[in-house]
């Protein structure tokens, strides 16, 4: 599951754009308990979402020109310049070369073969975020996609990225972790547009979703919808995994709560 401790290809920051920071703000500080702290007056608006003076995730400002309101998944890299090659090889697209950003680190946004936009960050002086697995911050990362297969192939080979099918109720569920770390350092899986019946049987593009880990998925799931946002995928318990749902925020930004299932001795 994902932790702190960073490894190349693993997921190491995560930020949401919008069109309106402060509704944002409000939105995910009464969910999460989240505040906002600005990155200074430089940043171009950007700030961080902290828990109890830890950084959770960031944010920031966006215009329509931009693209939708929406999460972005970064993951680890130790060189941005060399993963932008390996993915535009790997047939994905390069949507913002890499940048330094203030010293802090360099970022740079891309696509995969399907479309699905997500960032890289080669640390620097910011290395992640300073807290994830634990209720309030980022647990676990989804790939909504059309072709499993070669999203997995794909990601072998820009971020080095290894799956591996798990038995689940009614199937298989793709599971994905970075190269010879082995089954505990799983981060993520791999799954069919259809899996979300708000896209089943729709044209919709690839993504990736966001979970944050809460203490209760029932009373997020209304907290959000009190405070604006919307229920995209009702709550539901997996087996071995937890209960989960998939929500937006008032912007249309899409995420997931999930209370993870207690892990075995």
């Amino acid at each position: 599951m994902l932790t702190t401790r960073f490894v190349n290809g693993a997921p190491n920051w995560v930020d949401v754009g919008t069109s309106d920071i402060e509704r944002a703000s409000a939105f995910y500080g009464a969910l999460f308990g989240w505040r906002f702290r600005s990155a200074g007056p430089d940043a171009g608006g950007y700030g961080f979402f902290q828990l109890d003076g830890r950084t959770a995730a960031g944010g920031m400002q966006t215009t329509p020109e931009q693209g939708p309101p929406s999460w972005t998944v970064y993951f680890q890299s130790a060189d941005a310049e060399d993963t932008c090659k390996a993915v535009e090889q790997a047939h994905g697209s390069v949507l913002f070369p890499p940048m330094d950003v203030m010293g802090q680190g360099t970022m740079a946004i891309l696509a995969d073969s399907a479309g699905a936009p997500f960032g890289v960050w080669q640390p620097g002086q910011i290395k992640g975020v300073d807290i994830a697995g634990d209720p309030g911050s980022l647990r676990w990362v989804e790939l909504y996609t059309p072709d499993e297969a070669a999203a997995a192939a794909f990601y072998g080979a820009a971020l080095g990225l290894e799956t591996s099918a798990v038995p689940f109720p009614g199937g298989t569920y793709t599971c994905v972790n970075p190269a010879g770390a082995g089954p505990e350092a799983m981060f993520g899986g791999i799954v069919p547009p259809g899996d979300d019946p708000e896209e089943a049987g729709a044209v919709s593009g690839a993504y990736w979703l966001p979970y944050f880990e809460v203490a209760d998925v029932d009373t997020a799931v209304a907290r959000a919808g009190e405070l604006g946002g919307s229920v995209r995928r009702a709550a539901v318990d997996l087996p071995g995994v937890g209960r989960i749902a998939s929500l937006a925020d008032p912007d249309g930004a899409r995420f997931a709560v999930m209370r993870s299932a207690p892990r075995p001795a």
